[in-house]
């Protein structure tokens, strides 16, 4: 008996051991189906200028750290003049130089027109294991490529000023004004995202 119970204990550890080894080996996305995804005509740009900073595709954690150790990517701080970074559940507060300087400069453009207001940051880079996580509570998210897995793009929110979630028309067409000076200076594309209630920007390689 006691022979018997031995058996079925190491077998139950076996099988545990191996099916928690797969979950943590199998990526939760299919690569193949992810390229598969064309991009519309009017996000097509974005991609365009991200693949132009010479990140691959971020796909895990270690992706991104490689970028870290190598300079590619600078840290974002959670506050700045003109902005704030909300708590980032399924991005990381990395991106690409030019990314980094972009968003600082809107920020105290943005804090200059408004009078010292501050807008907030709600996403940032992401991996492809990121956005498979935030599909599994937020349907609305990209099921292709996404700007955000090159490191060089960030939303912003239009519900949230001054670190308070409130529709706020004054500020939103403030931030509007700011986002157009720089999309005319060649600068950033951005698209305004109704479901998420923000603002998609791509920071261009200029």
């Amino acid at each position: 008996m006691k022979k018997f119970l031995c058996v079925v204990y190491v077998c139950g550890i076996s099988s545990f051991y191996y099916s928690q080894t797969a979950k943590k080996t199998i990526p939760c996305y299919d690569l193949t189906e992810v390229l598969k995804v064309e991009a519309t005509p009017l996000y097509k740009p974005h991609l365009d200028a991200s693949k132009s900073f010479g990140v691959k595709l971020l796909r895990d954690s270690k992706t991104v750290q490689k970028y870290i150790g190598n300079g590619k990517f600078h840290k974002i701080k959670k506050t700045g003049k003109g902005y704030r970074v909300q708590k980032l559940d399924y991005s990381r507060a990395y991106m690409v130089s030019k990314a980094k300087a972009t968003l600082e400069k809107m920020g105290a453009r943005f804090s200059k027109e408004t009078k010292g207001h501050t807008f907030t940051v709600s996403s940032m880079t992401r991996t492809l294991e990121d956005q498979c996580r935030l599909r599994r509570v937020n349907a609305n998210a990209s099921v292709g490529i996404s700007s955000h897995n090159y490191g060089n793009s960030f939303d912003i929110s239009y519900i949230r000023f001054n670190d308070v979630l409130k529709y706020n028309p004054k500020m939103e067409i403030a931030l509007e004004k700011v986002l157009k000076y720089y999309v005319n200076a060649g600068r950033i594309y951005y698209i305004k995202e109704k479901q998420q209630s923000c603002y998609h920007i791509t920071v261009r390689n200029y």
